[in-house]
């Protein structure tokens, strides 16, 4: 408040003088008239869209509402929110004492969630002992046992389970965030337009390059115009606050995890450059951690255009936001203290932006490599086998019997959970692209009413198995973009390198955690 009063002061004086009184009282006047011109035409336009055809002027009838309430939200919040805040602190000192409290509504949501997923089927129920068996070897193999915040757990745990209980579990929900899907493929659809004009009618012929990379190059602009007009700052700062005053994380981390939602891992910690040297380890590897969790908006849009399910990938990028904050701080609790303890850290959000020629170069590049590399060891492994009379012996095969029992317990069925393996495995040494580009595959040959063994090989798996697939792959945690994350982090704050390189790893393996728990809750639907 005290900075938007300097602007004030800076705007009121023109040339080393104050502006008289009557020229200030004018100007404010102009602008109360503007704005009062723009609120009485867009409610115009509304009533007269409502009045003309109701069911046509739904949507806009709701992002009116929605847009009228979050404006006064603010404006409520700008006004009276430190009051609130000063008023709510008993409540807040009482909460964040009590463990029992914690303990004691752990135990009614697991009790609940244990009886309900057993009335589901054996599968649901699989799945959700999974999710408490992740969780269990985050606290087991924690940097600092017993120092865990049972509240930034619980919370982070439960904002995850809330968004998938209101997505998944209800009619609403489902159908909301179905309409979501429809209208992110209708939106990039219109890159079609502009790939036509460029590449031509048959650009659809070489479909990765001309199809898929443009949608990126689409994206990827008008997240920078969101930037620009400060929509997309004000979004973030609105979801990272929820979590910060949720889970009693610090603002910078907070920010970093909502950031992740819409960018890339390398892009999310712009928003905070100007903290990172003073972030606590715990910290860094928070940040680190939710970079690996989570994927950007762009390249959503590509896993889109493969023909993955919308609906999934935006759920499991909403999904893994809190979560990956929770298992951070679980796998290494904090145990500094912070030297970023202002919230005026979210106004480093509008610094956020991203470079799309970059992005598809680097993309393109990665992809031909790994998918060489993929195939040199399954040739290389071949061969040791075929010297040991067993040809079939590859790499895939090796991987498949190695996270075999990670997708299983993620509620994939036994006969699928091979296949499901394999991807993850990929995702994890090579790349998430390569994943999908093959998880694709098998939804077109399901979809094309094939054989399902074909020489006793499985040719695609179910739609359940699809769907865990897909919330288990939602994320950058390779070993590859390891480097990256490492390598970018320390250009930005390069006096903290040793301290981000040595957080990375486990951030890695937090990251990946985080990933299969949002899928072991979509395979309890």
């Amino acid at each position: 408040r005290e900075r938007e009063r300097e602007r004030e002061r800076e705007r009121e004086i023109v040339n080393g003088k104050i502006k008289p009184w009557f020229i200030r009282t004018q100007e404010y006047w102009d602008i109360i008239l503007i704005n009062a011109d723009i609120v009485s035409g867009s409610v115009a336009i509304v009533i007269a869209a409502c009045v003309l055809n109701v069911h046509r002027a739904v949507v806009l009838l709701v992002i009116s509402l929605v847009t009228v309430f979050f404006l006064v939200w603010d404006w409520m919040v700008r006004r009276y929110g430190d009051r609130v805040w000063e008023e709510l602190h008993p409540i807040r000192d009482l909460l964040s004492k009590n463990w029992i409290i914690y303990v004691l509504l752990l135990l009614a949501v697991v009790c609940w969630l244990a009886l309900d997923t057993a009335q589901r089927g054996t599968r649901q129920l699989v799945s959700f002992f999974g999710l408490l068996l992740l969780i269990f070897l985050m606290l087991l193999f924690s940097k600092h046992p017993f120092r865990w915040s049972w509240q930034t757990l619980l919370w982070g745990v439960g904002l995850q389970f809330i968004f998938g209980l209101l997505i998944l579990r209800t009619t609403f929900g489902l159908s909301v965030l179905q309409w979501l899907g429809k209208q992110a493929e209708k939106f990039m659809s219109f890159t079609d337009v502009g790939s036509k004009f460029v590449f031509g009618a048959s650009y659809t012929d070489h479909f990765f390059i001309f199809k898929v990379m443009p949608i990126v190059v689409f994206l990827s602009s008008v997240i920078s115009i969101l930037y620009y007009i400060g929509f997309m700052s004000w979004l973030i700062c609105k979801i990272g606050f929820i979590m910060q005053v949720s889970m009693r994380t610090s603002p910078t981390e907070s920010m970093a995890a909502a950031g992740n939602i819409f960018l890339g891992q390398t892009e999310s910690p712009l928003l905070i450059r100007p903290y990172l040297s003073g972030l606590t380890r715990s910290e860094i590897h928070a940040v680190m951690t939710g970079g690996f969790a989570s994927i950007s908006g762009t390249i959503l849009g590509a896993f889109i255009a493969f023909g993955v399910e919308a609906t999934h990938l935006l759920t499991a990028s909403v999904m893994s936001a809190p979560a990956s904050l929770a298992i951070a701080k679980t796998f290494w609790p904090e145990t500094e203290t912070s030297s970023v303890t202002s919230t005026n850290v979210l106004e480093a959000a509008s610094q956020g932006a991203s470079c799309a020629v970059g992005l598809v170069a680097n993309i393109v590049v990665n992809l031909i490599a790994f998918l060489a590399l993929l195939a040199f060891l399954d040739s290389a492994v071949s061969w040791l086998g075929g010297m040991l009379d067993c040809p079939q012996l590859n790499f895939t095969l090796i991987c498949s019997y190695v996270f075999m029992p990670l997708s299983f317990m993620m509620g994939v069925s036994w006969e699928d959970s091979f296949i499901v393996a394999e991807l993850i495995a990929i995702k994890t040494f090579l790349n998430e692209f390569v994943a999908y580009q093959m998880l694709s595959e098998l939804i077109k040959k399901r979809k094309a009413g094939g054989p399902e063994y074909v020489d006793n090989i499985k040719q695609y798996i179910s739609v359940h198995s699809e769907t865990i697939a897909t919330y288990a792959l939602c994320g950058f945690s390779n070993i590859a973009s390891l480097g990256m994350s490492v390598g970018a982090l320390s250009a930005m704050a390069p006096d903290r390198q040793t301290d981000i390189s040595s957080c990375g790893p486990r951030a890695l393996i937090a990251g990946s955690v985080s990933c299969f728990m949002t899928a072991c809750i979509a395979g309890d639907r």
